[in-house]
């Protein structure tokens, strides 16, 4: 019989199902969030880091910091019920929702602030046309 060979991908491939560049996938490579191995010059990614790169991604759209991604994709353990991450990735969420609910609020009250202050000059042209 002989032994299933795991995929791997290149860079190219990489970056062109996931949509980034290739500066992007080093840069990931560089903090060690990647870890390919080099055939010559070239980068091989296996199927790990292709999770990986997806997991990534995901937190970013989410918000999260790289840093907060590396330490909850780390947490994962082949064969466990990962538990303990899937809660760690739950607090990441909810915190990252606070914080954007503070941020809404802000902008709320910035846009009334802009109001305000819009309709003050207004007012004040008004008057001075008057004169």
């Amino acid at each position: 019989m002989t032994p299933k060979i795991s995929p791997t991908f290149t860079i190219s491939d990489l970056c062109k199902e996931y949509k980034v560049t290739t500066r992007t996938v080093r840069h990931y490579e560089d903090l060690g969030l990647l870890n390919p191995t080099r055939r010559g010059q070239t980068r091989i990614y296996s199927p790990s880091d292709r999770t990986r790169l997806k997991l990534i991604l995901r937190g970013k759209r989410l918000g999260l910091s790289l840093e907060d991604s590396r330490q909850i994709i780390d947490m994962y353990e082949p064969g466990k019920n990962n538990v303990q991450q899937l809660k760690t990735l739950i607090e990441a969420i909810q915190l990252q929702r606070e914080k954007l609910h503070r941020q809404l609020d802000d902008i709320h009250n910035l846009m009334t602030d802009l109001k305000n202050a819009e309709s003050d000059c207004q007012r004040s042209l008004a008057e001075i046309s008057k004169d």
